[in-house]
């Protein structure tokens, strides 16, 4: 509704507005098919040839002035687009961003929590190894089930984080 207005407005400006044109080295205003010169009528008074040629001139200007007048609605229209385009391309370039972050993160917590996984498997093979030998002692024993426990704890929480 707001557009059918403001066009409304232009075809009224338009028509109420005069197209001047040159003539012999006579400036003519030319008003809804009358002619004047220094604000006076002169439609009559000019030979038929004269009338057609000027008339013929005003209408050249009027379409010349409504064609820039269109070219200049699309350019501004054509602006708008490309200024939807690039919001949207940094809206697609920052959720990408975002994405690639949260690849990163993800990667980050599976790494740890293979390290923490392969740590605890390590440190059980070498309590195993040692108590099948008989090389431990109570505190040692005591030592390597609280390391084996903190380890599980860690890759739990590493787990967990995943």
């Amino acid at each position: 509704m707001k557009y059918y207005i403001i066009l409304l407005l232009f075809t009224i400006s338009f028509s109420s507005f005069a197209q001047k044109v040159e003539k012999d080295g006579k400036t003519y205003e030319v008003k809804k098919e009358k002619i004047f010169l220094n604000g006076e009528d002169v439609t009559e008074t000019l030979n038929l040839e004269d009338r057609q040629a000027i008339l013929k001139e005003a209408t050249t200007i009027s379409e010349e002035m409504k064609v820039k007048e269109k070219a200049e609605k699309a350019a501004k229209k054509l602006e708008k687009e490309n200024k939807k385009a690039e919001k949207a391309q940094k809206k697609a370039e920052k959720a990408q961003k975002k994405a690639e972050k949260e690849l990163k993160k993800r990667e980050k917590l599976q790494k740890n929590f293979e390290r923490a996984q392969n740590n605890l498997e390590k440190a059980q093979k070498k309590y195993e190894k040692l108590k099948k030998r008989g090389k431990l002692s109570p505190v040692d024993e005591g030592k390597w089930l609280e390391k084996i426990e903190k380890l599980t704890e860690k890759a739990e929480k590493a787990k967990k984080k995943l």
